[in-house]
């Protein structure tokens, strides 16, 4: 599907019906599938043929949903998980061990900062955060002989700080690590950081690609290009023989394939974070309006913007989309179509007054979620982000008083409306 456009591969790509099949992606929803004789389930057992025996590896449904998304961020292979924090977890975790290294920046979801600052740790792989406003030779004193990756989010939920993604691809390469990309809140209809020197993409696919809020999920993208034997010693799991699977190189045996391979034959297979067919199939028909939806985010998303940054009662607006912010030039390089639909502000008062405005509004609603078609708006400081100390949420580009405001796909006005009815109270 690499010849079609964007929106075209948001419909075609992915599950091929042929004579006679259904044209709608079917859900198989099974448990496991049926050989005809021993030796064809001891083949795929033994990685020698491909097929289904077990849908905690793999499923059909969920293989297609992925191939599709693989195909939109441009790369060589994409494996399905059960959220978004599983395929980040499974992202780093598949080439990071007891013993190794990792540099984050600072400024990512509050969710992926426990995990890597807390969760992470406990299992032995130590993290340093970095500014990603720092300079390149800043970062750089980061890297240590022990780090295996970089990671860093093209849009920061919730700071809206936009990663120069050549900047920290350069560094990644430098060390001789892969660098990934959560690509989230961009999607790869406004960003695709392949492209831009990044070698893993995950996505919460409970967000934007789902687009309606009724399944969590998550993707894990490889671009086929980071060249792991180069640096053999560093990536010992990809390698060399894996004692877990029959001793298998992963390299030597899938090639481009070998990142994703490992993290389904063996961390799927022993941690499950399988996503159900049901909910693949859901997130399929998501994804066949995204490039509609990502349009309409962003014209709403940049009106409500700009009639922010102009009310009296709003302290400060964050929106790669204005010109007046500092990532500005940054987004219009990696995202020239739009950003997302997500906006971070404050209002004059501080942290009580915004919690006051939230309760206030009527069609918007508080919710956790973020980046479907409903306007929702949430506290990061009191919600997302409550298990983090006053400095690890100015780390993270929390201010106190912010407010993240998903701005949906409703007529323009009613969410204009809405604010402004709000903003009279407080």
């Amino acid at each position: 599907m690499s010849m079609y456009q964007m929106e075209t591969k948001c419909i075609q790509s992915g599950w091929k019906p042929k004579k006679g099949e259904p044209r709608a992606l079917p859900i198989i929803q099974s448990t496991t599938f049926q050989y005809e004789n021993s030796d064809q389930m001891g083949r795929l057992f033994d990685l020698e043929d491909t097929g289904y025996f077990y849908t905690r590896l793999q499923n059909p449904t969920n293989d297609y949903v992925a191939q599709k998304i693989c195909d939109l961020e441009g790369g060589y292979a994409a494996m399905l998980t059960s959220s978004g924090q599983a395929a980040n977890f499974y992202a780093v975790f598949n080439i990071c061990e007891a013993g190794d290294h990792m540099v984050c920046s600072s400024t990512i979801y509050g969710g992926t900062f426990n995990l890597f600052g807390v969760t992470l740790k406990k299992l032995g792989i130590d993290v340093t955060f970095v500014d990603p406003d720092a300079s390149s030779e800043e970062i750089k004193k980061a890297c240590k002989p022990n780090t295996k990756c970089i990671f860093g989010e093209t849009i920061a939920n919730p700071s809206m700080v936009v990663l120069d993604i050549e900047k920290f691809a350069d560094i990644a390469h430098e060390a001789g690590v892969p660098l990934i990309i959560d690509n989230t809140f961009a999607t790869p209809i406004n960003c695709r950081p392949f492209e831009w020197g990044a070698d893993i993409i995950t996505h919460s696919t409970t967000k934007y690609m789902d687009g309606h809020a009724v399944s969590v999920g998550g993707c894990i993208v490889d671009s086929g290009n980071f060249d792991w034997n180069a640096y053999g010693d560093k990536f010992k799991g990809l390698t060399r023989p894996d004692s877990s699977y029959h001793g298998v190189t992963y390299t030597a045996k899938f090639g481009k394939g070998a990142y994703i391979t490992k993290a389904t034959v063996q961390l799927m297979r022993d941690l499950g974070s399988i996503p159900s067919p049901q909910n693949a199939f859901l997130l399929n028909i998501g994804l066949e309006t995204l490039h509609l939806r990502m349009e309409r985010h962003c014209e709403n998303a940049v009106k409500a913007a700009a009639y922010l940054e102009e009310h009296e009662k709003v302290a400060w607006v964050s929106y790669p989309g204005l010109k007046s912010s500092k990532y500005y030039e940054l987004g219009q390089k990696y995202m020239p179509k739009g950003s997302c639909g997500v906006i971070a502000f404050g209002l004059k008062g501080g942290r009580r007054v915004s919690v006051s405005f939230m309760d206030h509004l009527e069609m918007t609603s508080i919710v956790t979620h973020v980046a479907d078609v409903k306007t929702s708006v949430l506290h990061p400081a009191s919600h997302t982000h409550r298990q983090l100390t006053d400095e690890q949420l100015v780390e993270a580009g929390v201010a106190p008083d912010l407010i993240r405001l998903s701005v949906g796909i409703e007529n323009i006005n009613d969410i204009i409306a809405d604010l402004e009815n709000a903003l009279k109270t407080v």
